[in-house]
């Protein structure tokens, strides 16, 4: 267990969560350059895995609306009391299908590791039965960007999305974790429809296609084990990329790219779509 873990409930938890929103963007430097990935005049955010809030927290200054998901009801208490008024609260796990679960923690752990899981790992010790529902079924409209970070059932959230997907084409930011399951079955259900991976080593953006993901979470894997608090100081060592930005359509980041794309959140024109199965 890292230090930041250790005193994290020692803590009162809205001092906990001030700090977590604070630091993070060193921590995942994307949330810094926000405007790169949720689009100018966005209708509805989704942050799926809200933990203290630090996504949460800068959309809701960015989009018109918020709906933050989060299974944990220590902080999904804690979201609700402490978000702005255009955040909505979904105490329950983004799933493929609405029903109860088990969700997976570490031993004295009430979720400030971030690391809830519907998936179980060696981590995992203890279970507390939530509910879940699929991001379709909440009634979201206008959704402009999507967060996924739930460590391990990335796929069954998306696949829950479906008719989002299909009807409002979002920006979709998800954490794929080699070390916790293959990143291949998300990334080929995406450009199934019709959406391009793009990831921030450094500066720039590069298309996922010729950044070896995979390699590079085993040869920067030792970073994990340095807890939040280590990555976010200053001279920290290599940067674990672990999350990817997937654009549809053609449209790439805002940012600089590695090639000379044109300018991102533009909106494309829509290309008649066959309707989308239920997988």
């Amino acid at each position: 267990m890292t230090l930041a873990a250790r005193i994290a409930p020692l803590l009162p938890d809205r001092l906990v969560a001030a700090v977590a929103r604070a630091v993070y963007p060193r921590f995942e430097p994307e949330l810094a350059r926000l405007p790169e990935l949720c689009p100018e005049g966005c209708g509805t955010a989704v942050d799926v895995g809200g933990w203290y809030g630090p996504w949460t927290r800068r959309l809701a200054g960015r989009a018109r609306r918020v709906v933050t998901v989060e299974p944990v009801p220590r902080l999904a208490r804690l979201l609700a009391a402490t978000a702005p008024p255009n955040v909505r609260v979904v105490q329950a796990a983004a799933a493929e299908r609405p029903g109860t679960a088990r969700l997976w923690l570490p031993p004295d752990d009430t979720g400030e590791r971030g690391v809830s899981s519907l998936v179980r790992r060696d981590i995992h010790q203890r279970a507390l039965p939530v509910g879940c529902v699929t991001l379709d079924e909440l009634g979201l409209k206008d959704v402009g960007f999507m967060k996924v970070d739930v460590d391990g059932s990335e796929l069954a959230v998306l696949r829950g999305a479906t008719g989002i997907l299909a009807r409002d084409r979002p920006a979709l930011f998800v954490e794929l974790e080699s070390r916790i399951q293959p990143i291949g079955p998300v990334v080929t259900y995406l450009a199934l429809l019709d959406y391009e991976g793009w990831v921030l080593p450094g500066d720039t953006w590069v298309p996922l296609r010729s950044f070896p993901l995979e390699a590079h979470q085993e040869g920067a894997s030792y970073v994990v084990s340095h807890g939040l608090l280590r990555r976010v100081l200053p001279f920290r060592g290599p940067r674990y990329v672990n999350s990817v930005l997937f654009l549809p359509d053609g449209r790439r980041p805002a940012g600089p790219v590695g090639d000379h794309g044109t300018h991102a959140l533009r909106k494309a024109p829509r290309r008649p779509r066959q309707p989308l199965r239920p997988r």
